[in-house]
């Protein structure tokens, strides 16, 4: 998967433009990612990923940042080994680009 561009409220992956929170496995886009409250990453939010088990996930919090991981969303992927990276979206899809030698994973909040 590659992410071809990113703004406020839209996103192109792999040629195809989403405006909705999405989530990026490693040939899936699941989009219309949503979180059980709004701008905190909950391990619950996560289910998706876990399942995948990567090497590395990163987590966009949005255009302005304004979501928040939480303590335990952050202990549970580094339970199962997961590299952890927490950005803007703007640099996050930059670094999830970057990561194709990795099994990598994209939760990405596309607005505030």
């Amino acid at each position: 998967m590659h992410i071809d561009d990113y703004g406020f409220g839209k996103i192109t992956i792999n040629g195809a433009q989403y405006e909705e929170d999405v989530i990026i496995l490693r040939d899936h886009v699941h989009a219309g990612w949503w979180r059980r409250k709004g701008h905190e990453l909950h391990p619950e939010d996560l289910e998706k990923v876990f399942e995948f088990e990567p090497e590395l996930l990163v987590v966009g919090t949005g255009y302005y940042g304004r979501m928040k991981v939480l303590k335990s969303a952050r202990d549970q992927i580094e339970a199962i080994g997961c590299e952890l990276v927490v950005e803007k979206t703007k640099r996050a899809y930059i670094i999830f680009n970057e990561a194709n030698q990795k099994k990598a994973a994209a939760a990405l909040h596309l607005t505030c």
